[in-house]
């Protein structure tokens, strides 16, 4: 299979975040062992009750790069993308949706928590708001522009902001637009970052605002490469970081770290920010 690259130096799914549902996409992901949505989801379910423990509510959490809502189906379902791939086999889209809908009305692992989805592919998004894995959706690019007065509304709302593969694709232009889409406080923030991009200029810039950011131990694998050329990039741009691939990516696999980052101490206001 050919397989085409994106300017980032890895392999291009282009072709499958256009689609009017997600069974593409999950056939696909599923082929190359996508499993970091599944990796990261103890991680996120940690956040949800550390976050609940300190406010006393429930979350609204604002997913980068969500597409399809995957990170939304993954823990709402409670399922494994081997078992969502199945979820949408042989059916059309509106069965897709149908299916969606029907499986969130019976058995919602956690119901209080809201989901707002924001990504560059429009009818992704549209998919995940149709189904009601995301509860509101954003289709902006904040690396070029502000957001507009009905995105800032919604990114407003956000208490966590995760990613399970943006970042690289977005960088702390995009996360400082959101943090100031917010009146008062800041929202928390848990990443998983491919280890080919350096997350030192973000952390800079979220400590400016106010942030403290914490690297979690290990790393956690995010797909298989999905080509020769993919590997061989990937590995170049790490060993030009001074990174060495050995035993992680030289194996096969992409390898993300997690970033936790969270106010310094209480929430600032518009005026303290930079």
């Amino acid at each position: 299979m050919t397989v085409s690259m994106h300017s980032t130096g890895k392999a291009s799914f282009d072709d499958i975040y256009d689609r009017p549902d997600p069974r593409a996409y999950c056939h696909r992901m599923n082929e190359l062992d996508y499993c970091i949505p599944e990796l990261a989801k103890p991680a996120f379910l940690q956040q949800f009750s550390e976050f609940r423990s300190e406010f006393g509510r429930e979350p609204t959490v604002l997913d980068l790069g969500c597409s399809y809502g995957v990170n939304a189906a993954l823990m709402r379902f409670g399922v494994s993308m081997s078992e969502l791939d199945e979820h949408y086999r042989d059916a059309d889209t509106a069965t897709c949706i149908a299916r969606d809908r029907a499986r969130l009305a019976s058995e919602d692992r956690i119901p209080g928590v809201r989901f707002i989805g924001m990504d560059a592919s429009a009818p992704a998004l549209d998919y995940g708001a149709a189904t009601g894995l995301l509860h509101e959706i954003v289709h902006a690019d904040l690396e070029s522009e502000d957001p507009n007065e009905n995105q800032r509304r919604i990114l407003s709302q956000a208490d966590l902001v995760i990613s399970t593969g943006c970042i690289g694709y977005v960088t702390g232009r995009t996360l400082t637009r959101i943090v100031r889409a917010r009146e008062t406080g800041l929202p928390w923030m848990a990443h998983f970052v491919l280890r080919m991009y350096p997350f030192t200029t973000i952390e800079r810039e979220l400590a400016a605002l106010g942030y403290r950011t914490e690297r979690r131990p290990g790393t956690f694998r995010q797909r298989r490469f999905a080509s020769e050329e993919e590997q061989r990039q990937v590995c170049d741009t790490l060993a030009a970081n001074g990174i060495d691939p050995a035993g992680y990516e030289s194996e096969g696999w992409l390898h993300a770290e997690l970033y936790i980052s969270r106010p310094e101490a209480s929430p600032s206001t518009p005026e303290d920010r930079p």
